[in-house]
């Protein structure tokens, strides 16, 4: 089917930009005047269709505006048609608007509005689709926009701290990297070439340094070749295995202070969608189903599979959860608590809110860490180039004297 880019104007005289799927010109035409546009001009765009590809995503601001803009709309009474045509023509992000045009075209043909979503699931994730559809069962719309608002809220903060903690370890790394090429390839050759010259034994660690610098000197470009081909071979494993994927999370969960960092902020997505998805209304076992595809950690998600088969025969979530073997006490007792008292929503809230300040401590901590484990790293390779060098040099003026 052609894609066509188009202007149009709307009902208050505004230009629209976007671009749609049509069969022809003629449906073009109709697809546009449904929406309440009047087409002006367009141009068929797919041969283009190779260039989108590169097109960037929606950002989670952008979402973030979209959905706050549909509940306030939603609380006004406004018709779901009407506050789809304002959300898209106030929508700044051309591939969102285009998104948001394909979606009043299926509400508009009779599709719900969560099955509109669904269609687009690299944009709109799984806990989206789910909000939305509980607020069409229970007439809630805004209350359901203004979940979604609160959960990609949490989760842009989420993937702040996440970002937060892996890249200033990279860039300390790759900077020590860096440094160590460079001694290796330059300034060690030449030190190493002067003691060469003397025809003097040399000790096993000047030899040991002579090999490391020639490999690295003679050989430097099988070291990113070797990184990639290492991330591409565990990706395509991850891929294709189940048990390796499932190996490689348990495993990662389990290494010392980054597993545990891991752990926190998976358990507090876990219990942050968990707590959203029961608030609006969702079923227990319907919140068990929707986490355990959300928590993108193997381990956890079949750990969540065998929770939601206890609890499906009869045993009490926090029961199920102790079974598994894979959640803290903290958790378990927050979830004991809500279920004796019958607010399940705030415990998961809380433990949501405990692990939320866990993860910031967790994250400034290992910051904290690597630096000096870096230095460490640093001077230790460093100590290795002096005594190596230094050692022979000293031997040579004692012979001498």
């Amino acid at each position: 089917m052609p894609d066509y880019r188009y202007r149009a104007i709307n009902q208050n005289g505004r230009t629209i930009r976007g671009a749609v799927f049509a069969a022809n010109e003629q449906d073009l035409n109709g697809l546009l005047q449904a929406a309440g546009l009047d087409l002006i001009e367009f141009r068929d765009i797919s041969e283009q269709r190779v260039m989108k590809l590169f097109q960037s995503r929606p950002k989670g601001r952008d979402l973030i505006q979209m959905s706050i803009h549909f509940e306030q709309l939603q609380r006004a009474g406004i018709p779901l048609l009407e506050s789809l045509a304002e959300v898209r023509d106030a929508t700044q992000t051309p591939g969102l608007r285009d998104v948001l045009t394909q979606i009043h075209r299926e509400v508009n043909d009779g599709a719900a509005l969560s099955t509109a979503f669904a269609g687009h699931p690299k944009i709109f994730g799984n806990i989206f689709h789910s909000l939305i559809s509980a607020g069409e069962q229970t007439g809630q719309m805004a209350e359901a926009f203004a979940l979604v608002t609160s959960h990609l809220k949490w989760a842009d903060d989420m993937a702040v701290k996440v970002k937060k903690a892996t890249r200033y370890p990279a860039i300390l790394a790759v900077t020590v990297t860096g440094v160590v090429i460079f001694m290796m390839s330059f300034v060690v050759p030449q030190i190493t070439q002067l003691l060469l010259s003397n025809g003097t034994e040399l000790p096993f660690m000047t030899k040991a340094l002579i090999v490391a610098s020639n490999a690295i000197r003679d050989y430097w470009y099988m070291l990113p070749l070797l990184a990639i081909a290492a991330i591409a071979g565990i990706a395509a494993g991850r891929r294709t295995s189940q048990e390796f994927r499932y190996t490689t999370d348990y495993y990662l969960l389990r290494l010392p202070v980054i597993g545990q960092v891991l752990k926190k902020i998976a358990l507090a997505r876990f219990a942050y969608m968990f707590s959203t998805m029961f608030r609006s209304g969702i079923d227990l076992l319907g919140c068990l189903e929707a986490s355990k595809r959300l928590v993108n950690n193997l381990a956890l998600s079949e750990a969540l599979s065998l929770v939601r088969e206890g609890v499906q025969s009869g045993m009490s979530l926090a029961a199920a959860m102790r079974s598994s073997g894979e959640f803290p006490p903290l958790v378990l007792r927050m979830i004991k608590v809500g279920e004796d008292s019958g607010n399940m929503s705030d415990s998961l809230n809380n433990v949501a809110e405990i692990y939320n300040r866990d993860v910031d401590e967790s994250v400034q901590g290992l910051i904290a860490l690597i630096e000096p484990a870096l230095t460490v790293i640093m001077g230790g390779i460093m100590a290795w180039i002096a005594i190596a060098v230094f050692g022979p040099v000293y031997d040579s003026l004692g012979a001498i004297q």
